[in-house]
């Protein structure tokens, strides 16, 4: 079989389970995950789709190999923050690395074999909760419903019909000019107020919804009429740190 226009065959003693992973990340990222396959990543890599048999079992094992992938890119829970930082920073890189691999939403949660990489997320995970004096209980609740939000979010901003300011703009005066006057006043409102005010994003709503769940965690933590010690989100150097969205 003739090797892809513009890739040259990679010898069979180069390939790696590593370098496989990589390409087949590669191929997500730029065709969707329906294109990961055994003959596409060999492809990408220009080699047989044979020649992986040696390093990758089947597609499956490709795609616990790309899941664990994704999550060695969020950042760790470390220690020298308190846990709502260390849950903030986590929370914020993995909707950055989410939003560089949109296809992994899907899967994060559904392999029946998770790699080291995803195993040692989710012990990080548990054992900053615990720390702070979670139960288990609470901990896999506030895990729960952390998660939830991360991944709804990202699916939901992925799918937004506009990337720009401008697209933004000329989606909602088509929206207003199709709407009849008076019939939807809180939408125009909401609209006009606030989505088409100087300087908005939606991606701004992601840090108000995290903390209102963290805020809520910690009056769980601390006990019924606890008020929460943090205040409005503010990004700190800690956030900063974290990787900044595409585009």
């Amino acid at each position: 079989m003739p090797s892809s226009p513009g890739r040259q065959r990679t010898p069979r003693t180069s390939l790696s389970r590593e370098r496989i992973l990589a390409a087949a990340v590669q191929v997500a990222d730029e065709r969707g995950i329906a294109s990961v396959t055994m003959r596409k990543v060999a492809e990408h890599l220009g080699v047989e789709a044979m020649s992986l048999y040696h390093h990758v079992a089947n597609k499956d094992e490709i795609l616990d190999g790309i899941v664990d992938v994704v999550f060695g890119e969020i950042e760790l829970p470390v220690g020298q923050f308190d846990w709502k930082t260390t849950m903030r920073r986590r929370a914020v890189s993995a909707r950055h690395v989410l939003a560089r691999h949109p296809w992994a939403l899907g899967l994060m949660e559904s392999r029946r074999h998770p790699g080291p990489s995803t195993l040692r997320h989710h012990d990080s995970v548990i054992g900053s909760l615990r720390a702070a004096g979670f139960s288990i209980g609470m901990a896999a609740h506030a895990f729960s419903a952390l998660d939830s939000y991360i991944y709804g979010f990202v699916l939901q901003e992925s799918n937004l019909p506009f990337r720009t300011t401008e697209e933004l703009e000329d989606m909602a005066e088509t929206i207003v000019q199709r709407m009849p006057a008076g019939v939807y006043p809180h939408l125009a409102e909401m609209i006009a107020d606030h989505a088409l005010q100087p300087g908005y994003a939606y991606g701004d709503e992601f840090t108000f919804g995290l903390d209102l769940i963290l805020d809520g965690l910690e009056r769980a933590l601390l006990g019924p009429g606890a008020p929460a010690r943090g205040g409005p989100f503010r990004q700190t150097g800690a956030d900063r740190s974290a990787p900044p969205p595409p585009g």
